[in-house]
């Protein structure tokens, strides 16, 4: 049942990347509603569920926005070492196509928790499964909007990023069927989503939305990213 909800995710996750490519010339509207999904997917689904889940603390600060904190350094540190060692081989200076395909990875293994998470839900017991999966399913069409877009973003071939796309789309059925091998634990999640949410903010601040305002600073710009928040919280209301 769960790999059979999980094509579900399959299907939304390729809809989102179908509607990043055919609106290219809207550039600066695509890359303002995907900083949006990715501020909302990070400040109202990851970092709460991520508190939730790995509630320790370390030092007096709850585990889970250390790991936070470090997603995002971590973002920082590894564009930094690329530009340079670009800078060092005589390259000029702008977007590094290895950086947009590290970031398309990452949301390739966030999917991959997707569908371990729909299979673990089942695990408990089918209502909470489908919850899990109605989140899980109405939030991957953000999922393949924000995969296509990173990787075409930083320079990539139209067929790389839509190698990274349909990547992103398989990995929740692959997570869903790993289910019926083994279980993971509920705190290694909470870590693993902290730290995934603090390299998307990294992303979302300080690459998608200042590109997105800097060849195109109009209001509708502004209006798309408003729109993508207000769209994951819709997801996470009706999934809760």
């Amino acid at each position: 049942m769960a790999v059979f909800v999980a094509l579900g995710a399959f299907l939304m996750t390729l809809f989102g990347g179908w509607v990043a490519q055919r609106v290219t010339d809207r550039r600066h509207l695509v890359l303002g509603l995907a900083g949006g999904l990715m501020l909302g997917v990070v400040g109202l689904e990851l970092l709460p569920e991520a508190l939730e889940a790995a509630g320790g603390e370390v030092f007096g600060v709850p585990q889970a926005l250390l790991l936070f904190v470090g997603g995002f350094l971590v973002a920082h540190l590894v564009e930094r070492l690329l530009a340079v060692r670009r800078a060092a081989h005589g390259a000029s200076e702008g977007r590094i196509p290895q950086v947009g395909l590290t970031a398309a990875g990452a949301m390739v293994g966030h999917s991959l928790m997707d569908g371990i998470a729909i299979g673990a839900a089942f695990q408990v017991d089918e209502g909470m499964g489908t919850t899990v999966a109605l989140a899980v399913v109405t939030h991957d069409f953000a999922d393949g909007f924000n995969t296509y877009t990173l990787t075409s973003l930083y320079g990539n071939a139209r067929r790389k990023a839509l190698a990274m796309l349909f990547a992103d789309a398989v990995a929740p059925v692959a997570g869903a069927a790993s289910t019926l091998l083994f279980t993971l634990p509920e705190e290694l999640l909470g870590s693993y989503l902290g730290f995934f949410g603090g390299a998307l903010l990294y992303l979302a601040a300080a690459e998608i939305l200042p590109e997105a305002h800097h060849t195109h600073p109009a209001r509708s710009t502004l209006l798309c990213t408003v729109a993508g928040v207000a769209f994951i919280w819709l997801v996470v209301g009706i999934a809760h």
